[in-house]
């Protein structure tokens, strides 16, 4: 069996990428088998599928032309396969979020018309409907990394080394899809959520989705292209990326360089079996939803761990370092696996106390909502930074345990490697709860808009309120890895100089480097932020100025122009995205023109102030969301009152926080470390 992976690892990471996408396929259709519900709930779903299409049509036409200029430069910067892998990742990358996308806006209201018969097939259909995103991401991920390397080496006859310097074009291709995604779906997601919430909730005092809001359908299409479409570019990256850098590692540390190159295409094929086998565990008892999702989360998981046990012995036992040693056994591989599903294990739990309704960081800030807006926004920004502690211990722990297992010193990094595609072999479920949310999200606005029956509302709400947990949780998964993906990056990356660079932190060029890194990522979340101010409060004048001319809205009597506020948020999305999305590209390839020491100092400020900012904002973000959630449900004085309105204020301040420039920080770390890489030939 060692010596079948050794030779044909890419032919069975291929067989299981091609069995996600089959599992794609009969689910979708299985899922769109269901009835859409009546002519009102079809009309509804049908303007959001319109929008979130014309959304990401536009958003990547205009990726597509940045992506024609990047190709044409990779080829005399690297070489035309690096210039193809480019291509192919970003393709790949672009398929998983549009059909993804497109199905969970025709799930929506199938979700809510499977309401009808209670909390068990709505669950069903919801989790359908986000498995088929999950599934695709990995899916076609590994398609297009094992099968751009079994061309190289097979057909054409590269060696390894050459196989896996052009993987690392297919892992930028999904990198730039992936920031702009982010950024771009971020914006319009929360342009179109603040301004609604603002004139609709705060001024007309309507409810939440309430049809007679012209921003409401902007709002539902905004749930899809950023929680959908951005989280599985985001995935994808990571996913492609990190199995890129490990097999890049592996190669420049030992002899065996077939065996560590297909070891991380093999550990993520046989975790997407596991990963189909957990979507069936997925079954709602006693109606509570977050415990049927996690325990399909945890068997994939687990059924993985058992997995990676044979696959490590047969690839990785007597592997001998190219200097001569012999490397650590099998089995301590195996262990830094083990603590890459543990640190996952943690984050989620981590995310979960800051950001659910159960626990006292979000107990408190809906608590001081009751004095005013101020004591909202204290509160919700100190629980942010609060939650900054427990995942950077818990992420350093892993560090330490996996390169100690590997060996410590230089090549104790591999173990790192090893450890975050263990916890990348999560990804597929861990997108399905991601797009569990909006699909919940849209299906709750469907009932509210539809005038559907209350006990109807009484199922969506609830998977709604789960759905907003699994959307924090999982972006707390998405960040870890994304700085334990950098770490394995940079050290690729150092490790590909030339000897002789000095990237200690007395050398003066290095510090600059690592605060010209901490200046990048704030200022990228600064224009983000920016960004969804002035595209919100474009959607407020709007607003405005529908019920004011057109006061025969808020009597029933007259029709909100829905597009023109997604047209309005789609101009403004797409206009704002460009400069924030192309500053981890411009400023690190200037820096590394200049001095290299520097670029290394840039790499790991990138790494560090992004981690802390990204977990700070999407925790944060999550626990005023759910603090404003929590007085609805009656605490505080309920809806109303003056600690609901203060509490509207936080969740419109962490609007942008949680789902704009805090989650794009993952793949703007990605992009600085990848490019460094990729502009080496013209440095040295």
């Amino acid at each position: 069996m060692s010596s079948f992976l050794t030779h044909h690892g890419a032919l069975v990471a291929l067989v299981c990428a091609a069995a996600a996408i089959v599992y794609g396929v009969l689910t979708s259709q299985s899922l769109l088998a269901l009835s859409p519900g009546n002519e009102r709930m079809r009309s509804i779903s049908a303007a959001v599928q319109e929008g979130a299409r014309a959304y990401l049509n536009r958003q990547y036409t205009i990726i597509a032309g940045v992506g024609v200029v990047v190709f044409i430069l990779l080829i005399p910067i690297q070489n035309i396969r690096v210039a193809i892998g480019f291509a192919i990742g970003g393709v790949f990358s672009a398929a998983a979020g549009y059909i993804g996308m497109n199905m969970s806006v025709r799930a929506n209201a199938r979700v809510a018309e499977s309401a009808r018969g209670g909390v068990g097939p709505a669950l069903s259909a919801a989790f359908r409907g986000g498995s088929v995103t999950g599934l695709l991401v990995v899916g076609l991920a590994l398609l297009g990394l094992a099968g751009y390397y079994g061309v190289l080496t097979f057909i054409l006859g590269e060696s390894t080394r050459h196989a896996v310097d052009a993987l690392i074009g297919l892992g930028f291709g999904g990198s730039l899809i992936s920031v702009f995604a982010r950024l771009g779906g971020g914006i319009f997601t929360k342009a179109a959520d603040v301004g609604a919430d603002l004139v609709g909730k705060i001024e007309a005092g309507i409810p939440e989705d309430d049809p007679r809001n012209p921003a409401v359908i902007a709002d539902n299409v905004g749930d899809n292209v950023g929680d959908c479409a951005g989280m599985a570019a985001d995935l994808f990256e990571t996913y492609a990326v990190t199995a890129v850098a490990v097999m890049l590692l592996g190669v420049l540390l030992f002899r065996q360089v077939s065996a560590v190159a297909l070891y991380p295409l093999v550990l993520g094929g046989i975790s997407i079996i596991a990963s189909i086998i957990g979507t069936f565990a997925v079954r709602s008892r006693a109606g509570n939803v977050e415990r049927a999702l996690y325990q399909g989360l945890i068997l994939s998981g687990g059924l993985a761990a058992l997995a990676f046990i044979p696959l490590t012995y047969w690839m990785m036992h007597g592997l001998t370092f190219k200097g001569g040693p012999a490397a650590p056994h099998w089995w301590k591989f195996y262990l830094c696996s083990l603590i890459g599903v543990g640190v996952t294990a943690c984050l989620f739990v981590i995310t979960d106390y800051f950001t659910s309704t159960r626990f006292a960081p979000v107990r408190s800030t809906a608590r001081a909502s009751q004095t005013g807006h101020a004591t909202n926004i204290i509160q919700g920004l100190a629980q942010g930074f609060q939650s900054t502690a427990p995942p950077a211990i818990v992420i350093a722990l892993g560090i330490l345990g996996a390169w100690k297992l590997a060996g410590a010193g230089t090549v104790g990094i591999y173990g790192i490697g090893v450890a975050v595609m263990a916890q990348l072999s999560l990804t597929g479920l861990i997108v399905a709860l991601d797009a569990f949310g909006p699909i919940t999200d849209n299906a709750g606005g469907i009932a509210e808009m539809a005038d559907l029956p209350e006990e109807v509302r009484n199922v969506t709400d609830p998977l709604d309120a789960v759905g907003n947990t699994t959307k924090a949780v999982t972006k707390g998964y998405a960040i870890g890895s994304a700085a334990l993906a950098a770490l394995v990056l940079f050290n690729a990356f150092e490790r590909s100089l030339p000897h002789g660079y000095n990237f200690a932190i007395g050398n003066p060029a290095v510090l600059i480097g690592l605060l010209i890194g901490g200046l990048m990522v704030y200022l990228f979340v600064s224009l983000a932020m920016e960004a969804v101010g002035r595209a919100g409060g474009a959607v407020v004048e709007e607003v405005r100025r529908q019920f004011r001319e057109k006061p025969g809205i808020m009597e029933g009597t007259d029709t909100p122009e829905y597009g023109t506020a997604v047209a309005l948020v789609t101009r403004a999305a797409q206009r704002e995205m460009i400069v924030p999305s192309l500053i981890p590209i411009v400023i690190t390839v200037v820096v590394g023109l200049i001095s290299i020491e520097a670029l290394g100092g840039l790499l790991i400020g990138v790494i560090v102030v992004g981690l802390f900012m990204a977990v700070a904002m999407t925790s944060g973000g999550g626990a005023w969301d759910n603090a404003k959630k929590l007085i609805e449900d009656g605490a505080y004085g309920g809806k109303g009152s003056e600690a609901h309105a203060a509490a509207v204020t936080g969740d419109t301040v962490g609007d942008p926080y949680k789902d704009t420039a805090g989650p794009a920080i993952n793949p703007m770390i990605k992009v600085a470390n990848i490019v460094a890489l990729l502009i080496i030939p013209i440095i040295t």
